[in-house]
């Protein structure tokens, strides 16, 4: 028996910046989480992870689970936290700037 489908994002790096990114339900990636498509589907969310995955703009796409949260979706677990805040050392890069809102 598998297990029920939960929502998920889908993430990657951005190729040239090595930044962490998502995908909008517009097929874009943008850097901030609570632009990302919350998929509820597991058929479309295959679907998306594919077309993810063959464009040229990001590396190591994949799904991983995310909640709807009041602005948008929210990670689930703390590695995707830690990945949408930044490094955790020192304030810069996002931390500092704030993340934009497309690649």
């Amino acid at each position: 028996m598998s297990r029920p489908f939960t929502p998920k994002v889908i993430t990657a790096n951005a190729l040239l910046e090595g930044d962490v990114i998502y995908r909008s339900a517009s097929g874009d990636w943008v850097r901030a989480l609570a632009q990302a498509a919350l998929i509820f589907d597991a058929v479309r969310a295959d679907e998306m992870l594919a077309e993810a995955q063959k464009d040229g703009m990001a590396v190591g796409a994949y799904l991983t689970d995310a909640a709807e949260g009041e602005h948008g979706p929210e990670p689930t677990h703390f590695r995707e936290e830690f990945r949408r805040t930044g490094p955790s050392n020192y304030p810069h890069g996002k931390q500092e700037t704030g993340a934009r809102a497309n690649v």
